[in-house]
C-alpha cells in the first residue's frame, strides 16, 4: 500500500473522469465513495458504465438531494463536476432554510455536505464547472461566481480558480472549462499560503500545474461583502463586465485576480492524432451521399427569417463552420448532442483519407477528453449515449496534473503512479486478442498520436534497462518512469539540465524507442515498487513521455559503467534518415 492515502468523495461523478484523472496523478488518491444520478432518465447510464469500470463499491446511484450527509463517509479530498445552473438566493427562502432550502440547484448540496460535515469536512476540495460560470448571469455578471467563494469562505476555505483550455496545454480538444480547487484553513496546503498575488501568478497549486503570463492591465481585487442573500441581491448590480479574471484567489472573502495567458512548449495533439483506420468505422458512421447536402447546409453560414411568439419578423444569422473539421488542430469543444445520425452544425465530421465523410466513433470520443479506449463500452449502452457521456465529460489530462501539483504541495514530494490514464479499469476484458491468433494478416493497432518536432540537437540520454524490468519498457504504453541505480553511482559529467531525450538500451538488443524527459528528479523505486530491495536508496528518476519507435533495434556503446551514454539525439537518428 502506498504509505499516502488521500481519501476521495466523488460528487456528480459520470463515468469516473476525476477518478481516472486522480489515479494517473498518484496512487496516493484513493476514491471510496461516489454518486452518480441522472435526473429524469429511467437508464441509468453513467452509472453502469461507472460500477463497470470501477465496481459497486461505494457506489451511490441516488438523487444527491436525497442522500443524507451521514451515509457519505469522512474524507480527504471532495471532487466534482457540478452542473452549472442559477445559484441565486430569493428572499422568500429566508423562512425556509435560506440556501439550505434551495432545491433542485446542486452547487447547495456540496455547501450542504460540507457544512453538515462539521469539524470533520475534507481538508480540500477540487471542482469542475463550464468557462462561462466566472461571468453569469448575463443580468449581473460575476454573481453566481461570488455566491460560491462567499460561501466556501464562510465554511473556512481558501479558494483558488482557473479558466483553462485543454488545448493550450498540448492536449486533443479545444474544450475550455473553470477548474476550482480549495484548502481548508487548517490543512497543509493553507499554511502555505504568503502573498495570494503570488502564489496565484506563480507559487500556488493551479499555476504550477498550467504555467501562464499576466495579461496586462488585467488585475482585479475586491472584497465579496454581506450575506450569501446579499450578495445574490447585490453583487456587481447593474455594470456591464465580471470582475473575476480567468485566474484567481479569495482568501477570507478577499478576491484577487488576474487574466492568464497560457504557456507550453511542450507535446501536442490534434484531431487527426486521435483518429482510428477508416477500415475500422462501422458503416454507419459514414454520410451518404444522399445526405452530404443537409450536412453541408447545416455547417454553412445563412440567414433565416422568421417570426417571433410575438410576432415580430427578424432575420436569425450564423457563420460557416469548418466543414470538414481541421485534422491539424485539436477539437472542437464536443457536446452532449454528438451522437446520433441527424445531420447537425455541432457534430463532428471528418474526412477519410479515401474521400469519405464520416462522424467519430465513441472511441475516438473517449480519446478527445482522454479517457482510456472503450472506457464507456457496456452492452446496455448505445453509441449514441456514449457520445452523450463524452459530452458531458471533463478532460482527464487536467485532472490529473492538478492533481499531481496538489499531491506535491500537500506531502513535499513528487507523486507517482501505477495507473496512468490511458490504463482500461476494466476486470472484465471486451476482447481476448488471442481470438485473432489464427489470423495471417498483422492487426492494425490504432493508438493516439502527438504532434512534435524531433531536434537532432538536443542531447540524449541513453540508459541501461535491467533484466527485470525490460517487460515493463516492452509495454505500449506512452508515459514510463525510468529510475537510475543508486544515485551516487550516475555518472557526473552527465549534466542533467542538458538532457531532453531517452532512449531505453535493452540488453542483447539496443535502442528502438525514443522519449522526451519531461522532469528528472530524486526518488526511490519504492514509489511504484514496494517489493524492491534497497527501497530508501535515492535514485535519479526519468519522468518520461513517449514519441516513437526506430523501425528496428539498434546496437549502441554505452560509455559510463556500462549502463549509460549522454549523446546527440542526431547521432541516433543519422541512419535512420
Amino acid at each position: 500500500m502506498h504509505k499516502h492515502h488521500i481519501k476521495v468523495v466523488e460528487l456528480f461523478a459520470g463515468v469516473g473522469g476525476f477518478r481516472i484523472g486522480l489515479e494517473g496523478a498518484s496512487d496516493a488518491y484513493e476514491t471510496i465513495w461516489n454518486n452518480q444520478w441522472e435526473p429524469s432518465t429511467v437508464h441509468q447510464d453513467a452509472s453502469l458504465v461507472y460500477q463497470a469500470r470501477f465496481g459497486s463499491q461505494g457506489h451511490s446511484n441516488k438523487d444527491i438531494n436525497l442522500v443524507k450527509t451521514t451515509e457519505i463517509p469522512d474524507h480527504d479530498l471532495l471532487v466534482g463536476g457540478f452542473p452549472c445552473q442559477d445559484y441565486s438566493v430569493a428572499a422568500s427562502l429566508s423562512r425556509s432554510g435560506g440556501i439550505e432550502g434551495k432545491k433542485g440547484v446542486l452547487w447547495w448540496q456540496i455547501y450542504r455536505i460540507l457544512k453538515e460535515k462539521g469539524n470533520k469536512r475534507p481538508q480540500y476540495i477540487f471542482f469542475e464547472n463550464v468557462d462561462r460560470l466566472l461571468n453569469s448571469p448575463a443580468s449581473q455578471r460575476g454573481r453566481d461566481f461570488a455566491i460560491i467563494l462567499a460561501s466556501l469562505a464562510d465554511l473556512g476555505y481558501t479558494v483558488e480558480w482557473r479558466n483553462i483550455n485543454a488545448a493550450d496545454y498540448g492536449m486533443p480538444q479545444r474544450r475550455r472549462r473553470t477548474y476550482i480547487v480549495g484548502y481548508l484553513r487548517n490543512s497543509v496546503v493553507a499554511q502555505k499560503i504568503e502573498q495570494i498575488e503570488d502564489w496565484v501568478e506563480f507559487d500556488g497549486v493551479l499555476a504550477q500545474a498550467f504555467p501562464f503570463r499576466v495579461k496586462k492591465g488585467t488585475i482585479s481585487a475586491f472584497d465579496i461583502e454581506g450575506t450569501i442573500q446579499e450578495v445574490s441581491v447585490e453583487f456587481n448590480k447593474s455594470k456591464k463586465d465580471s470582475p473575476f479574471g480567468n485566474a484567481g484567489m479569495m482568501k477570507d472573502r478577499h478576491v484577487y485576480s488576474v487574466d492568464a495567458d497560457p504557456v507550453y512548449d511542450g507535446t501536442t495533439q490534434t484531431l487527426g492524432d486521435n483518429l482510428v483506420n477508416e477500415d475500422f468505422v462501422p458503416e454507419n458512421f459514414f454520410i451518404s451521399d444522399e445526405d452530404l447536402p443537409k450536412w453541408q447546409y447545416e455547417k454553412g453560414a445563412k440567414k433565416i427569417n422568421r417570426i417571433s411568439k410575438e410576432g415580430y419578423e427578424y432575420v436569425f444569422s450564423e457563420g460557416g463552420m469548418a466543414f470538414p473539421d481541421c485534422l491539424d488542430k485539436p477539437s472542437r469543444t464536443m457536446i452532449t448532442g454528438e451522437g446520433g445520425t441527424a445531420p447537425s452544425r455541432f457534430k463532428h465530421v471528418v474526412q477519410t483519407p479515401s474521400g469519405r465523410y464520416r462522424r467519430l466513433i465513441p472511441i475516438e470520443l473517449e480519446r478527445l477528453n482522454m479517457f482510456p479506449d472503450n472506457h464507456t463500452y457496456h452492452p446496455e449502452v448505445s453509441d449514441g449515449r456514449r457520445a452523450f457521456l463524452m459530452g458531458n465529460a471533463l478532460v482527464c489530462g487536467i485532472i490529473q496534473e492538478i492533481g499531481r501539483s496538489l499531491y506535491r504541495f500537500i506531502y513535499n514530494e513528487a507523486p507517482a503512479s501505477t495507473r496512468p490514464i490511458h490504463v482500461q479499469r476494466n476486470p472484465r476484458p471486451l476482447l481476448t486478442m488471442d481470438l485473432f491468433a489464427t489470423e495471417e494478416k498483422e492487426l492494425i493497432y490504432n493508438k493516439p498520436k502527438k504532434t512534435y518536432k524531433l531536434d537532432a540537437a538536443k542531447r540524449l540520454l541513453i540508459g541501461l534497462v535491467k533484466k527485470d524490468n525490460e517487460d515493463y519498457f516492452f509495454a505500449n504504453e506512452p508515459s514510463k518512469l525510468y529510475y537510475t541505480g543508486n544515485v551516487g553511482t550516475f555518472p557526473s559529467t552527465i549534466a542533467l539540465n542538458k538532457l531532453y531525450y531517452f532512449m531505453p538500451h535493452i540488453k542483447g538488443k539496443g535502442v528502438r524507442d525514443l522519449y522526451l524527459i519531461k522532469i528528472v528528479r530524486l526518488g526511490s523505486k519504492e514509489e511504484v515498487h514496494p517489493e524492491t530491495e534497497d527501497k530508501k536508496a535515492p535514485r535519479l528518476v526519468f519522468e518520461l513521455e513517449y514519441l516513437e519507435s526506430l523501425p528496428e533495434y539498434k546496437m549502441v556503446n554505452l560509455n559510463f559503467q556500462r549502463a549509460f551514454t549522454d549523446t546527440f539525439l542526431g547521432r541516433v537518428l543519422t541512419e535512420r534518415e
